[in-house]
């Protein structure tokens, strides 16, 4: 069943019916112009902490969609997310489930959010593509480049919608950033460089007891067992590396390295060339890269330098000043610099200067979930489709796997691999801890 028949067989956009009473205004019926029941997607949550409670409280307020379920290892979080929803929706209106495959096999959600650590979000986007779930998933795609390619083979089998969570490309500096470089508003475009976040320190801890109501063998599911501690299960998980790159990737790195990719129209494909250096700490709990300067190069010869922020600071201190953690585009007549907190270039003047009818444009969105429920209805590519996805998230693990090694490496974009290179080739891949498997 592919997305279009997906989208128009029963039960799909199931209404919250349970939520309504009897007696119903005419809004609940879609008489005043607002979305009818019939029509409202029904959504599931998957990891509802601190990003997808976030994210949860968003959708609760489009009125064209219907939470149904919310699941969560923590006890406490998947509980706090079922009030939430039914403060809204009334009682009785949200289920709750630790384990992720229960909430996939209901038939009246259509759509899931999926916000859980990142060792976990291929093995979950894989069943919910396979249980015909659209998907707006949180950032990176996976821990390797092997487990990237097998949710994008999933969602390209099963014909679901894919967002990823850079929302970078539905802000509008990055957007009118990518306008400027793609028209030539600063000559020819030679070098890309990014700050990233810089990691953290954290000596390694002792074990200590599981709390209550939380589920710590599901947590690590796929990776590797360690003991408990409550460090490790924090947002900074990301910056271990049996869950996650840190700031190379997930804990920062892969939104610029998306709009680089975005801005260089590199969305199925990437550079071919890698090499850089980086800090990895060894008596630490978190054991991701802590500095770094990674140097991509892509066929038309533009390079992507991509470092932590302190090292940028040194390397262009007049733009990375602007602000905290961003990336800057230079060419051969001027630069443009742009971070979440604005934009910035020189010459100035091309910041007001407009764009005409045969400029070339960057699609347009200005909301990341609203832009995912949109796909989702028309069965059109989002604007953070699962190629864009795959292809950012491998220039991260390039830089990764580059700087461990300590060399250049060549990098075959058609055959995603590495060329002649068995042992950079085989850290595209990890073990998975037993029974989860591909």
């Amino acid at each position: 069943m592919n997305r279009r028949q997906f989208l128009n067989s029963t039960g799909a956009f199931a209404a919250c019916a349970a939520a309504f009473p009897q007696i119903v205004p005419s809004s609940v019926l879609g008489k005043d112009g607002s979305t009818p029941p019939s029509e409202r997607i029904g959504m599931g949550f998957i990891g509802v902490g601190s990003m997808g409670g976030g994210h949860l409280r968003t959708f609760l307020g489009y009125p064209d969609v219907c939470i149904r379920a919310v699941c969560d290892v923590r006890e406490e979080f998947r509980l706090k997310a079922k009030q939430s929803v039914e403060s809204s929706y009334g009682p009785n209106t949200c289920a709750v489930y630790e384990d992720y495959r229960e909430l996939l096999a209901r038939t009246d959600i259509d759509a899931v959010l999926i916000a859980v650590p990142d060792h976990w979000h291929v093995l979950i986007g894989i069943e919910a593509a396979r249980q015909g779930k659209h998907m707006y998933s949180e950032k990176p795609v996976g821990r390797t480049v092997e487990e990237a390619k097998a949710l994008r083979a999933a969602v390209r089998r099963y014909g679901v919608t894919f967002q990823f969570g850079t929302q970078q490309r539905s802000t509008s500096y990055y957007r009118q950033a990518c306008d400027l470089v793609n028209n030539g508003r600063i000559g020819t475009l030679h070098t890309i460089m990014i700050g990233s976040a810089t990691s953290q320190y954290c000596p390694i801890q002792p074990e200590q007891p599981v709390p209550s109501g939380f589920n710590y063998e599901m947590w690590l599911g796929p990776a590797p067992w360690a003991p408990y501690t409550f460090e490790r299960c924090t947002r900074n998980w990301t910056l271990i590396y049996d869950y996650s790159l840190g700031c190379v990737s997930g804990a920062w790195g892969v939104h610029d390295v998306d709009i680089a990719q975005w801005a260089l129209r590199a969305d199925n494909t990437g550079p071919t060339e890698v090499e850089g250096t980086g800090t990895f700490p060894t008596d630490n709990l978190y054991d991701t890269a802590t500095s770094w300067e990674v140097e991509h190069k892509y066929p038309n010869g533009v390079k992507l330098i991509h470092m932590d922020m302190p090292t940028a600071m040194k390397r262009a201190p007049e733009q990375f000043s602007l602000n905290w953690m961003g990336m800057l585009f230079q060419g051969t007549d001027g630069w443009v610099y742009v971070s979440r907190a604005g934009i910035h270039a020189r010459p100035e003047s091309i910041l007001r200067q407009p764009f005409g009818p045969n400029d070339v444009r960057f699609p347009r969105s200005t909301d990341h979930r609203r832009n995912f429920l949109e796909a989702v209805r028309n069965g059109q590519d989002p604007i953070s489709p699962i190629e864009a996805a795959v292809r950012a998230d491998t220039v991260c693990h390039q830089a990764d796997i580059a700087m461990r090694l300590g060399k250049r490496l060549q990098w075959d974009a058609v055959k995603e691999e590495f060329v002649n290179e068995p042992a950079a080739n085989r850290m595209l891949s990890r073990a998975m801890r037993s029974p989860w498997r591909l």
